[in-house]
């Protein structure tokens, strides 16, 4: 009997070469792209967060985050964004998560006017694990409404655009030991969407190296280098952030266990 609770349905491992190409075509063949010299800005920046994951019963639960995004490594604020969301689990085992956000952007050098942004998102995700090696695929699809900033002031209605993102994770874990931490490696890529996007369909990509660590059974964390390589509005200027990256992860099933199938 196959116990595999992903058969019939496309193997996770797929996932990342498949949607890699489609990230890279949308890139490559976007309309108006412009050609020109490209231009790239370096940041030094840091970034924290703490997410928890509660499941109420086999098919409800719940996420929130709060993230912390600072520049110039530590000196000055960057963002805040907190994030918060209801899970349903397909079965039992595939969770699907429909969620808020809001962004409050911290100005420019020389300026004052912070710019906020609001969120809907929906978002899929599978784990599966080869050998020693834990894979997650997740896509997210959101929407943003964003505050148009001129002159240091905001004016007009929100600008709204929509954004798809696809990350690929891998944690190696070569020893039994819970003490030792394991290895992750991952790649997000973003494409965006709407009317004010002209020349920059391919937001950005961010990789991330670092060293993943249980302290509990329900509490974790990883710590490392993350990249992120952003497109600006005109098509040929990028940024390319060097941040020093702590993430916590609460994951909790409060199920009680007569109740877990």
């Amino acid at each position: 009997m196959n116990e595999n609770p992903a058969a019939g349905l496309l193997p996770y491992t797929k996932l990342p070469t498949i949607f890699l190409l489609l990230f890279l075509s949308l890139n490559l063949f976007a309309p108006n792209q412009v050609l020109a010299q490209k231009m790239v800005t370096d940041y030094s920046q840091s970034w924290y967060s703490a997410s928890t994951i509660l499941r109420f019963s086999d098919h409800w639960g719940m996420v929130g985050d709060v993230h912390l995004r600072l520049d110039d490594f530590m000196a000055n604020n960057y963002f805040y964004l907190v994030i918060a969301g209801a899970t349903y689990y397909i079965s039992g085992k595939y969770p699907v998560v429909a969620g808020l956000a809001h962004l409050w952007q911290a100005p420019p050098n020389g300026s004052k006017t912070w710019g906020n942004e609001n969120r809907i998102y929906e978002q899929w995700s599978g784990t599966q694990k080869e050998g020693i090696v834990t894979i997650l695929n997740r896509i997210r699809f959101e929407q943003r409404w964003k505050d148009q900033i001129v002159n240091d002031q905001v004016v007009g209605n929100k600008v709204l655009t929509y954004r798809l993102r696809y990350l690929a994770s891998f944690e190696a874990r070569p020893f039994k030991n819970p003490k030792i931490p394991g290895l992750v490696v991952s790649d997000e890529a973003f494409v965006q969407f709407g009317e004010s996007i002209v020349y920059n369909t391919f937001d950005q990509n961010r990789v991330f190296f670092g060293l993943k660590q249980s302290l509990t059974k329900k509490l974790s964390f990883d710590i490392g280098y993350l990249n992120i390589l952003q497109q600006k509005s005109s098509g040929n200027s990028y940024t390319a952030s060097h941040l020093f990256r702590l993430f916590f992860y609460y994951n909790a099933d409060l199920r009680r266990q007569t109740d877990v199938k």
